[in-house]
């Protein structure tokens, strides 16, 4: 940035090339070795700030702020000139305001194209202990050797980043599934098949996912396995600290667990029958290939 030496003061110009002729009119030219200067400041609404030091005290540059407040007025002026074009383009979603869509010249399809699969969303839901995790990873191991891209979202792996500020009360379940969902859709837009595995127990939740999904890429699978045999399982230890009363809201002890009503497929294990989680794992793979998801 251009500095301008006034009396007993330095400025950074910070809005491009400054008026020198007109800086020298206002201040004049003498040495300020030795001395520091405020830097310009911009928030994102309101004006710039470049202010000169003199000793302890901060001036306002008029002249500066005249400047920024003429580019300003150039601007809406310009912007008044096409608001019928971009007016509409502005959008408010939830809390935030004045925000625009920026479309890619790399579309969805030429990523999918490079990758030879189309992008979806595999929601693997059922209580805790009937093997959400282990299928995710069989089903990922097993598109892995197939030469097809899948990235896997373990519920207790996101709340270790992303979702590491909510709790498992109601509402916060529903921001984990809510926040889960909408990375799994940036992933399916990429060209991925996105395996997502978590409780997510609540039905509104879960088709709040899907709505926002294209039609046919949330493909909910559910682990259809009785309470009895996730819980005599327990592999965590969660379901003996639920009953001794050390865990609340526990999925299946003291909360609800809504299974789906019309998901894609169903995997049943009972007591006596379980299937290894390869041959889950192909059973969904099966499906895949059936609906066309492993070739672009």
């Amino acid at each position: 940035m251009p500095a301008i030496r006034g009396p007993g003061a330095c400025v950074f110009g910070a809005l491009g090339e400054l008026d020198l002729r007109l800086a020298k009119k206002e201040l004049g030219f003498v040495s300020c070795s030795g001395l520091d200067a405020k830097r310009f400041e911009r928030g994102r609404s309101g004006p710039s700030r470049v202010c000169l030091r003199r000793g302890e005290r901060s001036v306002p540059l008029a002249p500066v702020r005249a400047m920024e407040q003429s580019r300003t007025a150039h601007v809406n002026s310009k912007a008044d000139g096409a608001e019928g074009e971009n007016l509409h383009q502005i959008s408010t979603v939830g809390n935030s305001t004045n925000i625009k869509w920026h479309s890619c010249s790399v579309s969805k399809l030429e990523r999918q194209e490079l990758l030879q699969q189309k992008g979806c969303v595999i929601w693997i839901t059922g209580l805790s202990g009937s093997g959400k995790s282990t299928l995710a990873c069989a089903l990922s191991r097993s598109l892995h050797s197939r030469g097809k891209l899948t990235y896997v979202l373990d519920g207790d792996n996101v709340r270790h980043g992303l979702n590491s500020d909510l709790s498992f009360k109601a509402e916060d379940r529903a921001e984990n599934i809510r926040r889960i969902g909408e990375v799994a859709k940036l992933f399916a837009d990429a060209g991925v098949i996105c395996i997502a595995s978590l409780i997510s127990p609540y039905r509104r939740d879960r088709e709040a996912c899907r709505a926002i999904l294209p039609e046919g890429d949330f493909i909910e699978v559910f682990m259809d396995v009785p309470l009895q045999v996730c819980e005599a399982r327990d592999p965590k230890g969660l379901y003996k600290l639920a009953r001794a009363g050390k865990i609340k809201g526990f999925t299946g002890i003291d909360d609800p667990y809504e299974p789906p009503l019309d998901c894609e497929i169903v995997l049943q294990q009972k007591e006596s029958e379980c299937a290894s989680p390869c041959e889950m794992a192909e059973e969904v793979i099966c499906f895949l290939e059936e609906k066309g998801y492993l070739k672009a």
